[in-house]
């Protein structure tokens, strides 16, 4: 039996290269300016003195009497309260001998008792711990308080971006192709 002869068909693709390089980005950014100004806190306190009052008027009136017309005040009252006790007293020893008739009421006991002298009015007044009087007057201190104030400046730069185009570069590296191989003719026959 005879074999049919056979074509060859041979082919090759084509091929493509792609040369590419990718962008560049170049970003550049400063640094910010920062600028810090502090005021710093202020605390002011203003004190006032003490104030001391020591009145002793009272203590000297207690030793010697105090001034005239204070003094001259307490005998003039005493004398009218001694007075308005005598009077009273006397009135009652009249009244005792009105009642003669009483037994005991006799004029030597009535008049017999009244021999003692009226003392004078005291001049000076009664001595006391409360005859000096001390007062001390304070005054809270004045404080202003300034807080401290900062104060911050900030300067930002923009960005500087740079952007360098990559290369592309496509070609046929090969071309496709299409081989025919013919059997080969017996010329023998």
């Amino acid at each position: 039996m005879k074999i049919l002869p056979v074509v060859q068909i041979q082919t090759t693709p084509s091929i493509l290269n792609i040369d590419a390089d990718p962008g560049k980005y170049s970003i550049r950014q400063p640094k910010a300016d920062v600028q810090l100004q502090t005021k710093p806190a202020k605390l002011t306190v203003q004190s006032h003195p003490i104030e001391l009052n020591v009145d002793q008027s009272q203590a000297f009136a207690a030793y010697t009497g105090g001034n005239m017309i204070d003094m001259n005040a307490r005998i003039y009252s005493g004398i009218q309260q001694n007075f308005l006790q005598n009077l009273a007293a006397r009135v009652e020893q009249g009244n005792q001998l009105a009642a003669i008739h009483k037994p005991g009421n006799t004029i030597a006991n009535i008049v017999g008792s009244d021999w003692m002298p009226q003392p004078f009015p005291e001049t000076r007044t009664p001595a006391s711990f409360d005859n000096v009087d001390i007062r001390i007057n304070t005054r809270p201190p004045d404080i202003n308080y300034d807080p401290a104030v900062s104060e911050l400046n900030v300067t930002v730069h923009k960005p500087e971006i740079e952007y360098q185009r990559g290369k592309l570069d496509i070609y046929v590296k090969q071309y496709a192709s299409v081989k025919y191989t013919p059997p080969a003719i017996d010329m023998a026959l």
